[in-house]
């Protein structure tokens, strides 16, 4: 079961934990090499970001991608990442305890303009406009990582303030997943004020 393989694989991977100005700061490294940074507050345990890297085919590791968070707070560590202009809209990825969570900036056009629907088939979500003035396409790593299927009544959206916000609510395995994951980094040493590092194999 892919659920299992993928819980399986976070448990069996090298961790070094860090606590730090409120945050708590998980580097992982798999078996296959590939490397997951992931900061949670440590008040609200809610996930602040996670990103990735990967060797390359001569073996050189990558850059680091972003999966949850937002891009522009990498400017300083990461300065090959280059900052879009203020004007256009801006996809981030920022979940909830119970939701996927994406926020899209950036568009002033009211609520009936746009459509956000479930390709199942190319297992994506997509964001259309009657005015044609922005469409994306996006997936969801973490039922792709699961094989969970995309289920269009998971899915809702709402805008405010020039904001596009769309919520996919979290099938019961990958709370369970984040639930199981989170009290074995809670076990981790680092509970104390101040930096703490910390490692388990």
């Amino acid at each position: 079961m892919a659920v299992q393989c993928w819980s399986d694989a976070l448990k069996s991977a090298k961790k070094t934990a860090l606590l730090h100005d409120g945050k708590r700061k998980v580097h992982y490294l798999f078996v296959d090499g590939k490397e997951m940074a992931e900061e949670y507050d440590v008040k609200t345990d809610e996930l602040i970001v996670r990103k990735w890297r990967r060797k390359n085919t001569l073996g050189a590791l990558g850059q680091w991608e972003i999966e949850v968070g937002d891009p522009s707070t990498m400017t300083i560590s990461e300065p090959h990442l280059i900052m879009e202009s203020s004007s256009n809209p801006v996809l981030m990825r920022k979940d909830t305890k119970t939701s996927f969570q994406w926020r899209v900036r950036n568009l002033p056009y009211p609520k009936e303009v746009y459509s956000v629907s479930v390709e199942p088939v190319e297992r994506c979500c997509i964001i259309r406009t009657t005015n044609k003035k922005y469409y994306k396409k996006f997936s969801i790593p973490d039922l792709d990582r699961c094989q969970l299927p995309l289920e269009s009544s998971a899915l809702t959206f709402s805008h405010a303030n020039n904001t596009l916000i769309i919520s996919y609510q979290k099938p019961k395995q990958i709370l369970t997943l984040e639930q199981d994951l989170l009290r074995e980094l809670k076990k981790m040493k680092g509970s104390g004020d101040g930096d703490v590092d910390c490692k388990t194999q």
